[in-house]
């Protein structure tokens, strides 16, 4: 029998805020290093591009989007208590859509000009580029762009529709979540405990990469990538489960130790296994292997993190509510930051250093100087007014965690 859970009182859970502004953090380090890892596609590449940046970007690269997703479902989790079904849907939708569409019409553009002049396929003219973009009437060459050939694209910004297609998908459900079935099945989740709650939750995500990763590769064009959504929606749900349930969360510190080094027994494996295959490794043990070191890395970082990080620290309210501007500008900064420095030629050192200074100061400045001091703006980047504020912080768990790279994939997650 499982005991029913029990909720945490009302009030912020500081680890996950911390975790989501951490987890940002190291997605504008990421980015800056797409720009300088060999052989990965992305916007713009280098001419220092270093292959030995690969095995480090893959090792976060199997985890960092299955945390995201998972921090929003606990999100979910925790507003879906007090909103009904079409209130989570107004308020959600106004929260994603709008940063997504000011994002796509304002902030993204000039990713997409940068992009396309480097790959000698758009003229050098920001200003004649920008009308013809935003009227998406006049095709681009394909390989023009991430996305030319929809005419437009939301690159890095692609986290918003996939968050809002699974808050959706959870909030015109609620009735079953909210059944009999639907809580047996949240509390047959967080009843698990020991080697079960380090092993089960990977089995979906195994059976879903052998059923559908070869068939739908990554594209993050929302419509056909099947493959990401079952392992995104899963973990997604994981959070929704989890939300406020004392249970689990203590479970997870307490195991901390255990499942990191299994994810680091995992990851040594994968990397032994793959550096020893002839060609690209398949195959149920690198599948198993994969979601294994996925999971518990997960895993890991929700258990030190509840363990270390859940006290209110003095930088936290800061971070929660710069975080969200951050994401929609920190991918066009480092290509403005990218197009300033590379023709210093500064070296490999000197130039990712000045670039994420860059990066860094860019978002502090827009946003702490400009986007929060104005009401009207802060809507557009997914900030409540000044005056809805106070009380939300009360009672309000974490946002929903933004980031990651464009459009198309950079890499394969193996």
């Amino acid at each position: 029998m499982i005991a029913a859970p029990t909720l945490l009182p009302d009030h912020r859970r500081h680890d996950i805020d911390a975790l989501r502004a951490l987890a940002f953090l190291l997605v504008i380090l990421y980015h800056v290093a797409m720009y300088y890892v060999a052989d990965w596609p992305w916007h713009l590449k280098s001419p220092h591009a270093a292959e030995w940046l690969q095995w480090p970007m893959r090792v976060i690269n199997l985890w960092r989007m299955d945390l995201v997703f998972l921090i929003s479902g606990v999100s979910l989790g925790f507003l879906s208590r007090n909103q009904g079904t079409w209130s989570l849907l107004r308020s959600r939708g106004a929260r994603l859509m709008l940063p997504l569409a000011l994002g796509m019409a304002v902030i993204v553009p000039y990713q997409a000009y940068a992009e396309g002049v480097a790959n000698g396929l758009v003229a050098p003219g920001f200003g004649a580029f920008l009308p013809r973009y935003l009227s998406m009437s006049n095709p681009w060459p394909k390989q023009a762009f991430a996305g030319a050939e929809f005419g437009i694209t939301w690159n890095h910004l692609w986290y918003l529709p996939y968050l809002f297609t699974y808050t959706a998908l959870i909030a015109l459900t609620l009735p079953l979540w909210k059944s009999p079935a639907g809580q047996w099945m949240r509390r047959s989740f967080n009843g698990l405990r020991g080697w079960k709650l380090l092993l089960l939750p990977a089995l979906p995500l195994l059976v879903w990469t052998m059923l559908l990763a070869r068939h739908f590769p990554p594209t993050h064009n929302l419509i056909r990538d099947f493959y990401l959504h079952s392992i995104f929606f899963t973990v997604f749900l994981y959070g929704y489960w989890m939300g406020a349930d004392t249970g689990v969360w203590r479970e997870l510190a307490r195991l901390r130790r255990v499942s990191l080094a299994m994810a680091a027994v995992a990851i040594a494996a994968f990397i032994v296994l793959r550096l020893g295959a002839q060609g690209p490794p398949s195959g149920v043990p690198m599948d198993t292997l994969r979601m294994l070191y996925l999971w518990l890395a997960v895993a890991a970082i929700l258990g030190y993190g509840h363990r270390h990080l859940n006290r209110p620290w003095p930088w936290l309210r800061w971070a929660n509510e710069s975080v969200y501007p951050w994401y929609v500008l920190h991918q066009t900064l480092i290509i403005a930051g990218i197009a300033l420095l590379a023709p210093l030629a500064l070296g490999p050192v000197l130039e990712p250093t000045l670039l994420v200074a860059l990066t860094i100061a860019g978002c502090w400045a827009l946003t702490d100087g400009v986007i929060r001091r104005f009401n009207w703006l802060r809507p557009l980047f997914g900030l409540k007014p000044r005056r809805a504020r106070c009380k939300a912080e009360i009672t309000s768990p974490a946002e929903p965690l933004p980031p990651e790279p464009g459009w198309r994939s950079p890499s394969p997650r193996a």
